[in-house]
């Protein structure tokens, strides 16, 4: 049930729907007022990944196990954008409104929107399939940044194939580059406004990575960026920050996933605070009219803040 706020000066008054356990934003100077609730848009969805801005000011976002792109409407009614999208996971914009998308059904990048553009831009390399693309970003330029979080234990194929984990370029004439090799589990990507550093979510570190983007495309300088406050010692005895998405405002501030909830840090990587949601959130980008919204989707439900800052307005996400 969507649960609404109602601004009014100097207060926010809430709708009778609203619960005393509902999840609200604490005070953080610049990005979100204390106490407006987390607005829950519609919960059990097939999966929950790839939230991007649409122009029309809706958000996409893909529903990976039922092999759906969702469209969330401004007026938050939801549909289905695009069906069998061969697992699309992450999502980013071409300059002529090409739908770029990292896929895991058959394991591959490359554009699945519109139909008659449709397009695979890389599929292997060296001649070994990828094993889990995760997400991806599109710089202006048009080269594409995006993850292979590679293989890990689940109940249903608890001894799978070596890991081969990968954050991976495809430049502007199409030609695919290892970039690194040497991070557990890639997972969110995101470029800085400038375009100047990369930044990567690794799942299973405590810090969300930054490179420097050389003017080849190739990135250097590794360093840790945030500490994120997620990093915990799960049920499994196993050692995880849960990062995944990444979403930056118009600002340079960096908005992460993980086990915490929404982590908010400043452009130098200073943690300003921390948004709780219901359930573990997953990915999360900006989107509506003028952007002020952060849509945040996790463990098949779509939640919708409002912040007091925008996204950045020279690209979807």
């Amino acid at each position: 049930m969507l649960r609404k706020f109602i601004p009014t000066v100097g207060v926010l008054l809430f709708a009778a729907s609203v619960q005393a356990d509902d999840p609200v934003t604490p005070a953080i100077p610049g990005v979100a007022a204390g106490g407006v609730v987390v607005e829950l848009i519609k919960d059990g969805f097939k999966g929950t990944e790839g939230p991007i801005a649409h122009s029309d000011g809706s958000l996409l976002f893909t529903e990976t196990q039922a092999n759906n792109i969702v469209r969330i409407g401004p007026d938050d009614k939801v549909s289905v954008f695009l069906k069998n999208s061969n697992g699309a996971n992450g999502l980013a914009w071409g300059a002529g409104g090409e739908l770029y998308a990292v896929q895991t059904v058959k394991t591959q990048v490359g554009i699945v929107y519109p139909a008659d553009k449709k397009k695979t831009l890389a599929e292997k390399f060296e001649g070994v399939e990828f094993q889990r693309p995760n997400d991806l970003v599109r710089a202006n330029s048009g080269a594409i940044y995006f993850t292979d979080s590679g293989t890990r234990p689940t109940k249903e194929q608890p001894n799978p194939p070596p890991s081969h984990p990968g954050v991976f370029t495809i430049s502007p004439s199409g030609e695919l580059k290892r970039l690194a090799n040497d991070i557990e589990r890639p997972n969110g990507i995101q470029l800085s406004k400038d375009e100047k550093v990369l930044y990567v979510a690794n799942t299973s570190g405590e810090h969300i990575l930054a490179y420097d983007i050389a003017a080849d495309g190739s990135i250097a300088n590794r360093r840790n960026f945030a500490k994120l406050e997620g990093w915990k010692q799960g049920d499994d005895k196993a050692w995880s920050s849960g990062a995944d998405g990444l979403a930056l405002d118009d600002e340079g501030r960096l908005y992460a996933a993980s086990n915490a909830g929404v982590e908010v840090f400043d452009a130098k990587g200073a943690a300003l605070g921390v948004i709780p949601l219901p359930k573990k959130p997953q990915n999360l980008a900006f989107a509506g009219k003028d952007k002020k919204t952060l849509y945040v989707v996790g463990r098949g439900a779509a939640y919708k803040i409002p912040l007091l800052v925008q996204g950045i307005s020279s690209r979807a996400k």
